[in-house]
C-alpha cells in the first residue's frame, strides 16, 4: 500500500430465488460504495455459488478496478452440514492479488481458522485481508481482530444478514426468529481495532479509510512472513491443484 484507500463492507440480503434481481441489487449497492468513494466493496460469503461439472463451490471472486477477475478462490473445506451442498475447493485461490492499491487475498468464514490457509496468504504479502462469512456470533469477532493482530493486515468482514420473511412461503424453515443471520460485518486494523462497525441486525454498509502508515507500523514491530519468521525452521508447501 502507498496511499490511503477507501473500503466498504456491504451487508445485504440476496433476492431469494432470483438471480437476476439478486445480481441487480448487488450492482446498485457497488454502484453506491463506489459513488461514496470506496476502492472496494466486499460482500457476505455466498454471494457466489459456482456451478462445474455437477458439484457446488462456495466461491470468493475479486475484480479489479477494469472489471477483469484478479482472483478466484473455492472454499477449501465446506464446513460441518455444508458438505451436503457444496464440494471442497483446491489450493489454487490461495494467493494475493495487487488492485493497483493494496495487495489482497481472502479465506471464506471457517477456513479462516485454518493456521495453514492463513499463513499462506501472509506469505504472499496479504495487506488487505478478506473475510466474508456466515458467522454472526460474538466469537467470531475474537476470531477477525486476532487474525488482523497476526496478519498485521487490515481485515474486511462482511456477514451474512436475512431475514427468514425474505423466503417465500412454501419454503418450510425452522420455527424461530426471523432473523436467520444478524450479520456483524466490521473493518478492522492491523492491531485488531474497529475501524467500522459491528453492523447487526439491519442492511447497510461500512466505510473505512486506509492508512498504510498503520500497517507498515504494526509490521516494524512483528511480521509474521518477514522479520518475525524462521523460514530456516518453518516452512509450508501449497498444493495449488487437488
Amino acid at each position: 500500500m502507498n496511499e490511503s484507500v477507501r473500503v466498504a463492507c456491504v451487508q445485504a440480503e440476496p433476492v431469494i430465488f432470483d438471480r437476476e434481481a439478486t445480481i441487480a441489487k448487488l450492482a446498485e449497492l457497488t454502484r453506491e460504495a463506489a459513488g461514496a468513494g470506496a476502492k472496494l466493496a466486499l460482500f457476505p460469503e455466498a454471494g457466489v455459488n459456482e456451478l462445474e461439472r455437477g458439484t457446488l463451490y462456495n466461491t470468493l471472486l475479486v475484480y479489479a478496478p477494469d472489471g477483469s477477475l484478479a482472483l478466484h478462490h473455492r472454499k477449501l473445506v465446506p464446513t460441518n452440514h455444508e458438505r451436503l451442498v457444496w464440494g471442497q475447493g483446491d489450493g489454487k485461490g490461495l494467493e494475493t492479488v495487487d488492485t493497483g492499491f493494496a495487495r489482497m487475498g481472502g479465506l471464506i468464514c471457517w477456513e479462516n481458522l485454518m493456521p495453514l490457509a492463513r499463513f499462506a496468504l501472509y506469505e504472499r504479502g496479504v495487506e488487505v485481508y478478506l473475510a466474508p462469512t456466515a458467522d454472526d456470533t460474538d466469537a467470531w469477532h475474537d476470531s477477525i481482530r486476532h487474525i488482523a493482530r497476526e496478519s498485521r493486515a487490515f481485515v474486511l468482514s462482511c456477514c451474512v444478514y436475512q431475514r427468514a420473511s425474505s423466503y417465500p412461503d412454501d419454503v418450510p424453515l425452522a420455527p424461530g426468529d426471523d432473523l436467520l443471520g444478524r450479520g456483524g460485518s466490521a473493518i478492522v486494523d492491523p492491531e485488531g481495532n474497529y475501524l467500522a462497525g459491528p453492523l447487526w441486525d439491519e442492511e447497510g454498509i461500512l466505510y473505512a479509510d486506509l492508512d498504510p502508515a498503520v500497517l507498515y507500523s504494526a509490521r516494524q514491530r512483528f511480521d509474521p512472513a518477514g522479520h518475525y519468521h524462521r523460514p530456516d525452521v518453518l516452512t509450508l508447501a501449497v498444493t495449488p491443484n487437488q
